[in-house]
């Protein structure tokens, strides 16, 4: 197998040596000077990081793949309408998908692995349902500056293109669907779409869904919770986003689905959504989204997995058809 390395931009020649000298005049524009060298803590097929020592602290770059390349104008704006739970953007080129942010403290999963619960949770939850309904006003704003578009009069269509690409699909591989659940997901437009309107009934604005919303995207800096890392955000149902969080915090806590303590998690998070309607119209809403959800994230898997190289895609075969079982699962459980 390749490596990860050899098929990113980041690995070609000169292009370290050009994000450098980018870094340095914007820091030299910042008044800034560096006091060490360059670390990658971070690297992906999709994404790249770099620390920069500065005798004002640390400074972090972050360079996007093409795919990707709207984080940064995306990150900018959120930075500009809601800056308390946003990183510092300190310069950016969206062209080349390049970002230099200011430090933002310590990820939320080193926070909770050294204290041990999950207040953390408890407190951030509805700080970002808040930024979510703040977003609502700005959601033609978020989709000219390139997020991409999962509303969900469009998740139906998405996911029929999706299903007619059988290549990313592995089907009757150890990674891939089986071919009866190909066909039964072939035969459910009609049903997604009866479930989609029966969402879009509900009386929950889209807004932004981050995609990946996790404690390592999560940072903690003097007592603000900052919200990194929107490559996977798109304009979606808000409630999509805790999937992510919830299997999360399921994996790191050892909860069960269904558990009092994500129970919990689920009502702080749905509070300030209680000027949009009644608890049951949330609880009706919030368990349609989390059937749907999975199909979301398999679109944000598909676009980033289908732009690499096919000897890098190999090692993420498996994304997509397994977001695609997980809402069959889904659908079985509903249907008990």
């Amino acid at each position: 197998m390749k490596s990860e390395r050899s098929q990113s931009p980041w690995s070609e020649p000169g292009w370290l040596e050009h994000a450098s000298a980018w870094i340095d005049d914007e820091l030299s524009r910042l008044g800034r000077t560096t006091t060490g060298p360059v670390e990658q803590p971070h690297e992906r097929p999709w994404s790249t990081i770099l620390r920069v020592p500065t005798h004002e602290g640390a400074v972090y770059f972050k360079a996007c793949a093409g795919v990707l390349a709207h984080e940064v104008a995306v990150t900018q704006a959120l930075a500009q309408w809601k800056p308390d739970c946003m990183p510092s953007v300190l310069a950016a080129e969206p062209k080349e998908g390049w970002m230099l942010m200011a430090d933002g403290g310590i990820t939320v999963r080193e926070a909770i692995k050294a204290e041990g619960d999950i207040r953390h949770w408890e407190q951030l939850l509805p700080r970002y349902a808040e930024l979510q309904i703040e977003m609502v006003n700005h959601v033609d704003d978020l989709l000219a500056a390139g997020i991409p578009n999962r509303l969900l009069t469009t998740l139906p269509d998405q996911i029929e293109t999706l299903l007619g690409h059988k290549d990313m699909l592995h089907i009757g591989q150890p990674e891939g669907l089986t071919s009866a659940e190909y066909e039964r997901l072939v035969g459910m437009k009609e049903r997604l779409t009866g479930l989609c309107d029966e969402l879009a009934a509900s009386p929950i604005p889209e807004s932004i869904h981050h995609g990946d919303f996790h404690d390592a995207n999560i940072f903690l800096n003097e007592g603000r919770y900052v919200f990194f890392d929107w490559g996977d955000s798109s304009v979606a149902h808000p409630f999509f986003s805790l999937r992510t969080a919830f299997v999360i915090i399921e994996y790191f806590q050892g909860f069960k689905p269904g558990s009092p303590e994500l129970a919990q998690l689920r009502d702080v998070y749905l509070e300030p959504w209680k000027s949009f309607g009644s608890r049951d119209n949330l609880l009706a809403a919030f368990e349609l989204a989390s059937r749907l959800s999975p199909l979301t994230s398999a679109l944000g898997w598909y676009r980033v997995v289908s732009s690499l190289d096919p000897s890098v895609r190999t090692d993420y075969a498996g994304a997509v058809p397994s977001l695609l079982r997980e809402f069959l699962e889904m659908e079985d459980r509903a249907a008990k």
